[in-house]
């Protein structure tokens, strides 16, 4: 299923309030989220395809100690008057760019209660709208279309719609659990039947994994109040969805590539690795480096 920009969506809520205790001690006194990507902080990276997908009024769940998130989707006049007076006039338009790329609104999840209260406690700024909601951990590839597709099944079916990958069985019990049904003529796009957060080794229903990528239906407020607590003593976004599956259809959308667990240290490096090859102007010097290695940090 190809999508299209979906007028009918016209908010996304980021999640960004994690504590990041798999990066420390980077994460001292940086979120995660500011963790460069080449020359880019991984959330403008999750923001850029919020804007790609015809979102522009987004809502970003942080905590304390992320203020450096709201500073770097704002202006800064110093720095924009320090590059003005040296003639970096295509830096200047950059740094600029960021600033005015979307309506960023932003809500503290004052403690860690979980993905699901993460959602709950930006139910204000969504009001009753369907709305997408992006995991700020998981960077698409820019070629990506799966939020654009999600936005298309939307509005085809008017359900929830989860983002699905196959993984291994190993990885199955870390993650949520998605079962599925045909819906439709298109394999990649099904009817979610059921859904079981990081279910014990062995037990799980499929190898679908439910990935940080959402559509969802206003209903899921309601879902949640409802929810009791889940998995760590936290109120879990899959058990909402399955709360929210008993009125309301849920459909999945299976994809393949593209997608980037950067809370996760080897795939943060894969994912600089792979971005930096397709510059122009680190991609040549880069390649030539990596065809070189010896193992031993040196010639």
């Amino acid at each position: 299923m190809t999508g299209t920009k979906d007028s009918s969506v016209r908010k996304a809520l980021i999640t960004a309030a994690g504590l990041a205790t798999r990066w420390l001690p980077a994460t001292k006194a940086m979120p995660k989220e500011m963790l460069p990507l080449v020359d880019k902080p991984a959330i403008q990276y999750v923001v850029e395809e919020t804007i790609a997908a015809g979102i522009q009024d987004i809502v970003m769940i942080t905590s304390r100690g992320k203020r450096s998130l709201e500073d770097h989707f704002d202006r800064s006049f110093e720095l924009e008057h320090y590059l003005a007076e040296r003639g970096k006039t295509e830096l200047l338009a950059e740094v600029r760019e960021i600033a005015d790329m979307a309506d960023i609104h932003y809500v503290r999840q004052k403690e860690p209660r979980g993905l699901g209260h993460a959602v709950w406690v930006g139910r204000e700024h969504i009001g009753h709208e369907a709305f997408a909601v992006l995991l700020a951990d998981d960077i698409m590839h820019s070629s990506s279309p799966l939020l654009r597709d999600m936005l298309g099944a939307h509005q085809h079916t008017g359900a929830s719609i989860l983002a699905l990958k196959r993984v291994s069985e190993e990885e199955i019990s870390s993650l949520g659990c998605a079962e599925v049904e045909a819906w439709g003529d298109d394999p990649a796009f099904v009817r979610v039947t059921s859904v079981v957060e990081k279910p014990a080794p062995g037990t799980a229903p499929s190898d679908l994994a439910v990935i940080g990528r959402y559509v969802l239906t206003p209903g899921i407020f309601a879902a949640l109040e409802r929810t009791p607590l889940g998995a760590g003593g936290e109120l879990q976004l899959t058990d909402g969805i399955g709360q929210l599956m008993k009125e309301e259809a849920v459909g999945g959308v299976i994809f393949e590539t593209g997608r980037f667990d950067v809370g996760n240290k080897l795939d943060f490096l894969k994912a600089t690795i792979e971005l930096a090859l397709e510059r122009d102007d680190l991609g040549p010097p880069l390649r030539e480096f990596l065809a070189g290695l010896t193992g031993h940090g040196q010639d």
